[in-house]
């Protein structure tokens, strides 16, 4: 029989790439071999250090490439040029320019609005799905979302308490927009056969523009349904998982099942069930953490002025470092905002109009006019409530003391020590660490971490519970491979990093409830409301991407999307939050442009139509008195 040493392939004899190549092939021969045929001085430590070398390579390298990508693209479109970007000033002159046309339709014709929606004008004969109120709880689902937690916790741990101001300016403006799209969009819907509903602005885009620009609306619908699977649904499937992670120590991966099952049973049954469910869910959601912020303000009304003005003058003076936060331009102030306000209210994306098309209404005027308080609730409301409180308890710019593991979704760097990070958090580009790190009794020498754009203080990091004494090899600051003191290599999952830095997205408005209400059992509303908003986003954005699908492929490419929607979700709840909101902006960007485009050659028609149906409806108001 030959020996351990042939049989492995004679390692002296074989380069280092060579012998990582020939793994797998001797690990079968030693899975298939008994201890007598390889020989005593078999090292099998070796080849678990080889497997873990593969996962390493198979897993960290590649989602570090995507991660790459997906940072270049959402730059690409949301910070270039990066004196103003231009996706941002798009959508900042489209409401703008909407609001004006239309001679502020958001704040004349309110009223008409609730009317509306308190179902003044529903007749149950009128063609469609919904009635009024369900088409806007079921719009409102996929707006009010984790957007409103985690999105404006987001906005302000980059650009400050100014980008606030931004967001809520987004929401007002973003009024008009709505009212533009989903009046489109009713009007341009195309009834089935069985009396179903499909709409949306690939419809307008094709029947209203022409043939000649049938492409464009199979462009928006493409970026629809990718859209609705990572900005609706693998955003959402993070956001809760990173909250229930934080606040009850539950693994991601059961969150994400959890939630997936939830979505799943409701989508199954189409939009009818939708909007049965979301007319129940959406005032819950609204009683729950509104009462709760609510609540919080009146305990620290005396700090409400003081907070209203930092929102305002820090919207066009950022400010610089305060306590562990690190500053801020105009420039990333303007843009988070703008960017937040545009993913929680969804004005100018293109979304909503789908589900409005749904209404059972033959006035398409008067499905604009209940789609336009959407914004007003989901972000000149909550947003701003949200935002509030975090600026109130000055949660924004504290450290508070964190743990997570060292896996790719905790988004820790390494870097040398002495570094000084820039404006926003922003690393310097030689200061990224590359070698080897000491760490005695939990202790690291010669090395600084940084996570969520501050260094961390009082870093300890404990391996299964315990002080972790051993080295940890560092690749570019972002790529880790521990080893015990025996030279033992020990899974990333195993290792925790504590100290105190800041907090971003859902955690970060977790402790300013905490804080601001005097008991962590408060912060646990946000956990609560962040599953709930998770929950009723995904199961409305599901819609969007079905009407979608269904545009593109037909009927019958509805059911493997759903399929594929749940088994996103599910692995949305385990990627890194850069990654994430990254592919989202991606997304976001790319079906927000064609849309945006086609509004400015149609808000005539709108204008049009809207001066016509408002002064009907005004003359049967006078006759009514």
């Amino acid at each position: 029989m030959v020996s351990s040493s042939h049989a492995l392939g004679r390692r002296h004899q074989v380069c280092p790439l060579g012998r990582q190549l020939l793994a797998p092939c001797n690990l079968a021969c030693v899975l298939c071999s008994s201890p007598d045929e390889l020989g005593y001085d078999f090292d099998l430590d070796h080849y678990w250090r080889l497997l873990g070398y593969y996962n390493h390579l198979l897993c960290l390298e590649p989602m570090e490439e995507i991660k790459r990508i997906v940072e270049a693209g959402s730059a690409l479109l949301w910070n270039t040029p990066s004196v103003m970007p231009f996706m941002v000033v798009l959508l900042l002159f489209t409401g703008i320019f909407l609001t004006i046309r239309l001679g502020f339709v958001q704040v004349k014709r309110f009223r008409h609005s609730i009317k509306a929606i308190l179902g003044r004008y529903d007749d149950p004969l009128d063609p469609g799905d919904v009635p009024h109120y369900q088409a806007l709880t079921s719009a409102l689902s996929a707006t009010v979302g984790v957007g409103n937690i985690a999105g404006v916790a987001t906005a302000v741990h980059y650009g400050g308490p100014g980008s606030v101001f931004w967001l809520w300016l987004t929401g007002f403006i973003g009024m008009a927009t709505k009212f533009t799209e989903c009046t489109l969009a009713l009007k341009y819907r195309d009834v089935h056969p069985d009396g179903s509903v499909s709409g949306g602005p690939m419809y307008y885009m094709e029947k209203r523009l022409g043939r000649a620009f049938k492409w464009v609306a199979v462009v928006f619908a493409f970026c629809a349904a990718t859209s609705a699977l990572a900005t609706g649904n693998a955003i959402q499937a993070f956001t809760m998982a990173d909250s229930l992670r934080a606040d009850f120590g539950i693994p991601p991966w059961f969150s994400g099942l959890f939630s997936a099952t939830v979505v799943g049973l409701v989508i199954l049954g189409g939009i009818r069930r939708i909007g049965r469910v979301t007319s129940l869910l959406v005032p819950l959601m609204g009683a729950l953490y509104v009462g709760s912020a609510f609540v919080l303000i009146v305990l620290h009304i005396d700090r409400l002025p003081q907070a209203i003005y930092e929102i305002c003058y820090y919207a066009f003076s950022p400010p610089g470092m305060v306590g562990g936060f690190c500053g801020s331009t105009f420039v990333l102030t303007l843009t988070w905002g703008v960017k937040r306000g545009l993913f929680s209210n969804e004005a100018g994306q293109g979304s909503a109009p789908i589900a409005h098309a749904a209404a059972k209404t033959y006035e398409p005027v008067r499905e604009g006019a209940v789609a336009l308080m959407e914004p007003f609730v989901d972000t000149v409301v909550v947003c701003f409530i949200t935002g509030l409180v975090i600026v109130i308890t000055g949660a924004w710019h504290e450290k508070f003391e964190d743990s997570v593991n060292f896996a790719g979704r905790s988004a820790i760097t390494i870097v040398k020590e002495g570094t000084t990070l820039q404006t926003g958090g922003k690393i310097p580009s030689d200061a990224f660490y590359n070698g080897r790190i000491e760490v005695k009794q939990g202790v690291p020498v010669g090395a600084w971490f940084v996570r969520n754009h501050s260094i961390v203080e009082d870093v300890r990091i404990l391996a299964d519970s315990r002080h972790f004494d051993g080295t940890i090899e560092v690749k570019s600051g972002t790529d880790f491979r521990f080893f015990d003191k025996a030279n033992k290599e020990i899974s990333s999952e195993k290792v925790i990093l504590q100290g105190k830095s800041l907090l971003n997205g859902s955690p970060l408005t977790s402790k300013a409830f905490e804080i601001g209400l005097g008991s962590r059992l408060f912060s646990y509303v946000v956990s609560i409301s962040v599953f709930l908003f998770a929950i009723s986003t995904a199961i409305s954005w599901s819609y969007y991407g079905d009407r979608a699908m269904r545009y593109l492929l037909g009927a019958s490419t509805v059911v493997p999307y759903r399929v594929l929607y749940l088994l996103v979700h599910f692995l949305g709840a385990i990627f890194s939050l850069e990654v994430v909101w990254g592919f989202g902006d991606i997304a976001l960007g790319l079906m927000a442009l064609p849309n945006i485009i086609s509004l400015w050659f149609l808000s005539g028609e709108v204008k049009r139509d809207a001066k016509e149906y408002f002064a009907r409806m005004d003359a049967l108001e006078r006759e009514a008195r």
